[in-house]
């Protein structure tokens, strides 16, 4: 009897942890109707497309872009409102995340001026988080105390045009290293540098880059080596690549389509990722409902590998999981979650396997 059990255990063992590593946590921020929770926890069989509800929590009305402090496990979601507690302004919420059952206990909210807010990051050192408020044309700088928590707003910057001319900051995260800090801004086809004091928590302007009128940058993300940015643009539906500079700025090097030779109606870009390998690169199209797939070249400059439909409508927020192997689709209009294996060969992804049911998706997250 002896003889066996030994190895009968292991292979026991063997079995459960190979079904652990094939579903990953996913964290969902969410538009609100009367009485929904914002922030779905969700585990995902990814080899299967099987999803399961973990928990819903209150993370405040709309919150529609989530990040996630690994030291400490907090989520904080900005609330995509033009009021907050009476006052012309958006809001942070923080919660305090049990990594075992998913669930999330408030630990406090914070007001940020301007109003609108739609994208939250967090610094590498996890001491202050940078929000772009898209409606109140400006960007906050928040400070976190010792405990993680939303303190005070240290820094803000409202956006002045030309005549005619609207600011809608869009996305605001670190750069490589996080020795700069980054903003796109959809009304002024602009990405603005920066630099952040940590002592004050301020933000200095060190350059910008302009793009063509009418694009409309929304998000961007790097290249492996941090020598490329890629940014895609909502308005004429291009992705734009840049190349970065050791102090940081930018030179635009390509701008190519997202959408296929032929289409005339109507679409709006949204989200950009690089595969983990750094071979290929992602763009979501609302409106031609489709993630396009380009093949990066050694150069950084982009190719066309294909295009994919999202397996529903209107793809504001995509992700990759953690192994890289799949790619994640949050449709907004027609309020779902689909997952796609990815090619090895080719990078496109396949045949969406399952759908998640969830309405209005804005923001998907794995922690890594």
């Amino acid at each position: 009897m002896k003889k066996f059990f030994y190895p009968l255990l292991f292979f026991v063992l063997l079995c459960t942890a190979s079904v652990s590593a094939q579903t990953s946590r996913l964290y969902v921020g969410k538009y609100t109707g009367q009485n929904e929770k914002g922030l779905h926890v969700v585990d995902v069989d990814l080899a299967k497309g099987k999803f399961t509800l973990v928990s819903e929590n209150d993370a405040g009305n709309n919150p529609s872009y989530i990040c996630i402090s690994k030291k400490r496990n907090i989520i904080y979601a900005v609330n995509e409102v033009g009021r907050f507690n009476g006052v012309r302004s958006g809001s942070v919420t923080a919660l305090k995340l049990d990594p075992a059952s998913g669930k999330t206990e408030k630990i406090n909210d914070l007001a940020v001026p301007n109003g609108g807010p739609c994208y939250i990051s967090i610094s590498p050192e996890e001491d202050y988080l940078f929000v772009a408020n898209y409606g109140g044309g400006s960007l906050a700088v928040v400070k976190l105390d010792a405990n993680g928590a939303p303190s005070a707003v240290s820094d803000t910057i409202v956006f002045r045009g030309e005549e005619g001319t609207r600011s809608h900051a869009h996305m605001i995260a670190p750069g490589p290293g996080g020795k700069k800090v980054y903003l796109t801004d959809l009304g002024f086809d602009k990405v603005s540098v920066y630099d952040l004091d940590h002592a004050s928590g301020k933000l200095k302007n060190t350059g910008s880059a302009k793009l063509a009128k009418g694009s409309g940058p929304r998000h961007f993300t790097f290249s492996k080596d941090g020598s490329k940015m890629y940014v895609i643009n909502e308005l004429n539906s291009t992705m734009t690549v840049f190349s970065v500079a050791k102090d940081g700025n930018l030179t635009e090097i390509q701008t190519i389509s997202t959408l296929p030779e032929g289409f005339t109606e109507k679409s709006y870009c949204a989200d950009v990722h690089l595969s983990k390998d750094g071979k290929f690169l992602y763009g979501s199209n609302r409106g031609h409902n489709s993630i396009v797939t380009y093949k990066v070249g050694k150069d950084g400059k982009l190719t066309v590998a294909g295009y994919t439909p999202c397996g529903g409508e209107w793809p504001r927020n995509f992700t990759l999981d953690p192994t890289g192997k799949y790619l994640l689709v949050g449709n907004q209009n027609s309020g779902n979650i689909a997952v796609f294996a990815l090619d090895k060969k080719s990078g496109l992804p396949l045949a969406p396997s399952k759908e998640y049911k969830i309405k209005g998706p804005a923001c998907l997250k794995f922690i890594e």
